[in-house]
């Protein structure tokens, strides 16, 4: 088992692309696994033929442990003690084995195989976790869904509209399936006083991070409140003249503006680190995006330097990637301050956990009509309250306060983005 991604130290292997006595080639797909972030692609390091697969699909194990054996066509597998082979660094970061890391080696070698988990339905079909769990609740072979996520994976939706073969698909997503920001699913009811349900390897990683996060991190917020009348009509402008080419939304508006006002405020565009703070003169924006299991932060890069039509496009594809699990580790990782918003849930306000080693996030609520005073004349305005969670270690009060009153400027005028 690779580390497939930074942060990875376990690993849960969805489905074997390869089984076992089949040939395989240097760089083809052995396996999926879920990382902690995305799913992603187990390749072969050596040629040979698969022998002894340990692991069974949905089973998890660690960064290191031999999931299966790849020996010459000849070669005699069984007999010496099961071994993990070493592991070297690439230039790149990644972890990267020899030939001996596929327990390549002219001495046979054993691997002791992992106690076998229930074999979910239909596991030859390419299917997200949510949806093999799904299934495998509502009675439904995955072999007779047409899926329509990347590569014809099946996904949630999939399973929403599919005929059942045992009890209702339509009880089965009503009682057991998460809504997209939900943190933790609701089993349907079994009789039993409780139900316990596995963590995914992503909410095993946010749950490590909150804890490194909140415990650690002195946090405090600064909230305002910001009109978005300008920003609005800015929009509606662009919108017309970029016709079919996309649409640019508010959220990316935000994102373009929190960079800029980060180009201005260079302390609050920060790392902690144990001996030092790092004050990066690049702006990489961490966007929150809510997944099926838990919450990723794509990082728009240099979004300093880029238009607002680019990181419209940009964000969208970076979210859909998100959703389908299939970011790769240069696409979630290295922001160096965040914006989360969940103005689509019709959230007014809330404050946001700082992403270490980051040193601020933001809270973006809903843009909403209020009835204010314009020039001394009663009006109605769409606001939006936007609040800053702040690492006190880098971030004093009147330092944050002055991010946020350039970041208000800008989106009040959007003219200002051209200063």
């Amino acid at each position: 088992m690779e580390a497939l991604s930074p942060t990875m130290e376990e690993g849960r292997v969805v489905k074997w692309h390869k089984q076992d006595g089949d040939p395989v080639k240097t760089g083809e797909t052995l396996a999926e696994v879920e990382t902690d972030k995305a799913v992603m692609d187990l390749v072969a390091r050596a040629d040979g033929v698969l022998r002894q697969v340990a692991v069974a699909e949905g089973q998890t194990v660690p960064v290191g442990s031999v999931v299966a054996v790849i020996a010459a066509p000849a070669e005699a597998v069984g007999a010496g003690p099961a071994t993990v082979p070493p592991t070297t660094t690439s230039g790149s970061g990644k972890r990267e084995t020899g030939n001996v890391a596929t327990a390549t080696a002219p001495a046979p070698v054993a691997v002791a195989p992992l106690p076998a988990a229930a074999p979910a339905d239909a596991t030859r079909v390419k299917a997200s976790p949510l949806a093999r769990r799904m299934a495998k609740e509502a009675g439904v072979d995955l072999k007779l869904v047409a899926g329509s996520g990347p590569g014809g994976r099946v996904v949630k939706k999939d399973l929403e509209r599919a005929p059942s073969q045992g009890p209702p698909v339509s009880s089965a997503v009503g009682a057991a399936v998460p809504s997209p920001v939900s943190r933790f699913p609701s089993p349907a009811r079994s009789g039993a006083p409780y139900d316990d349900v596995p963590l995914t390897q992503i909410r095993k990683t946010i749950a490590k991070r909150l804890a490194a996060s909140l415990g650690p991190i002195p946090h405090f917020f600064l909230t305002t409140e910001v009109d978005m009348e300008r920003a609005a009509d800015a929009r509606d402008a662009l919108n017309k003249q970029l016709g079919d080419q996309g649409k640019v939304s508010f959220n990316d508006i935000i994102i373009k503006a929190t960079a800029l006002a980060l180009a201005k405020h260079p302390a609050c565009n920060a790392w902690f680190q144990e001996t030092h703070i790092r004050y990066w003169h690049e702006v990489h924006i961490g966007m929150a995006v809510a997944v099926e299991d838990g919450l990723i932060t794509p990082v728009i890069r240099n979004a300093e330097l880029k238009s607002l039509a680019d990181i419209g496009r940009e964000a969208k594809e970076l979210a859909e990637k998100a959703r389908s699990r299939r970011l790769q580790p240069t696409e979630y990782t290295g922001s160096t301050f965040s914006v989360s918003n969940l103005g689509m849930f019709d959230i007014d306000q809330f404050t946001a956990v700082i992403n270490p080693p980051e040193a601020g996030i933001i809270a973006v609520g809903s843009i909403v009509q209020k009835p204010v005073v314009v020039d001394g004349q009663p009006a109605t305005r769409r606001r939006v309250r936007i609040t800053m969670s702040c690492d006190h270690r880098v971030i004093d009060g009147a330092t944050g306060a002055a991010f946020l009153k350039t970041l208000k400027q800008m989106l009040e005028n959007p003219l200002a983005m051209l200063l």
